[in-house]
């Protein structure tokens, strides 16, 4: 029995034009949708262009794994668009259990090496986003402030669509409400933040060493967080 139909590259060329709310891309003039069959409408040029970029590079049959862009556009479109107040509660609802806040009781260096990573992040929410969380030990749930919990939500609830799916990403990727936030405002490089919320499993490997197939999905778990990062920086881009 044959494999599931895959579709092949059927144009010459993929561009940008503007269309009613932003800009879309068209494959020989074809304009594209989303799996909903509704119109991929983007709201920035450069957005857009690197879209087209993805289909541009498409080589026999089209594989959209290799167009993380798209399908964060789709998931806006479709998905994030018609269910924005339960998704933006799902993201916020990391806060309650932010990777940030849980720390390991032992050993010291693993102790050390979480307090001078992460403390200055939660500092910074503190200042930057009104919302003080508490950092606890162990795995045991600790409740946190209702009123920084409230203060991001509604920040969280602030994003649109496009904004919000990007978000998702960031912050389902790395267990974290706060560095999703100290990525979109451009705390750090979304590299070192990656490499921040890894820590735990980086100690993990100096004691006992890689993993290969951990390693793979670690490395697709990167470049997903990137690809979010890149998302979300070509929505503030009016070029």
């Amino acid at each position: 029995m044959s494999g599931a139909w895959q579709p092949k590259r059927f144009w010459s060329e993929a561009a940008v034009k503007t269309a009613e709310g932003g800009f879309t891309v068209v494959l020989d003039d074809r304009p594209v949708r989303t799996p909903g069959k509704a119109d991929l409408v983007m709201p920035t040029r450069a957005l857009a262009e690197a879209v087209a970029a993805e289909w541009d590079a498409q080589e026999g049959l089209v594989k959209p794994q290799n167009m993380p862009l798209t399908r964060t556009v789709n998931s806006a479109i479709d998905k994030v668009s018609a269910q924005h107040a339960e998704i933006g509660a799902m993201i916020a609802a990391y806060g309650e259990t932010d990777l940030l806040c849980y720390r390991a009781e032992a050993p010291e260096g693993l102790v050390d090496r979480q307090a001078k990573a992460w403390d200055p992040f939660l500092d910074w929410a503190a200042i930057q986003l009104g919302a003080r969380l508490r950092a606890t030990t162990g795995i045991v749930p600790v409740p946190q402030d209702a009123e920084a919990m409230t203060r991001l939500a509604a920040q969280t609830r602030d994003f649109d669509a496009f904004s919000l799916a990007g978000f998702h990403d960031l912050v389902a990727l790395s267990g974290s409400l706060i560095l999703g936030f100290a990525t979109v405002h451009r705390l750090k490089d979304p590299e070192e933040i990656w490499e921040i919320s890894r820590i735990d499993e980086a100690w993990q490997q100096a004691q006992w060493g890689e993993d290969e197939e951990a390693a793979e999905h670690t490395a697709l778990k990167k470049q997903a967080f990137l690809d979010a990062a890149r998302f979300f920086s070509l929505l503030e881009r009016d070029d």
